[in-house]
């Protein structure tokens, strides 16, 4: 499957991650993050740089691994990947989340891998 415009991408990533397990760890690393980044920012510590690659990157990747049994997009995708994380976390932040997910063929309450594939 050859992806060629960031809306693929978007639809293809959300199918990554139809089971809502798998969506939690990703925000619950999204959270971590981004609270390390902030603090690594005012205290100036690149140890808490690297824990926040490593919270975001390590919840992220155990849902992949162990509830979707997928391969991350960031390993093909790398800057794709990693906005589309943070745009999955702020628009189920935002309450927008479900709307995104019908659009890529994914009902809210839908867990397993998505039925489009």
């Amino acid at each position: 499957m050859t992806i060629r415009t960031y809306d693929e991408f978007w639809l293809f990533y959300l199918r990554e991650h139809a089971n809502p397990a798998c969506r939690g760890l990703h925000y619950l690393g999204s959270a971590g993050a981004l609270v390390l980044l902030g603090a690594a920012i005012v205290l100036a510590s690149p140890f808490l740089l690297g824990a926040a690659v490593i919270a975001g990157y390590g919840c992220a990747w155990i849902g992949h691994f162990l509830i979707e049994r997928n391969r991350p997009a960031t390993f093909r995708y790398p800057l794709w990947s990693l906005l589309s994380d943070f745009r999955m976390f702020f628009l189920w932040l935002g309450g927008r989340l479900d709307q995104e997910l019908r659009r890529a063929g994914i009902t809210a309450g839908e867990a397993g891998r998505a039925a489009t594939r």
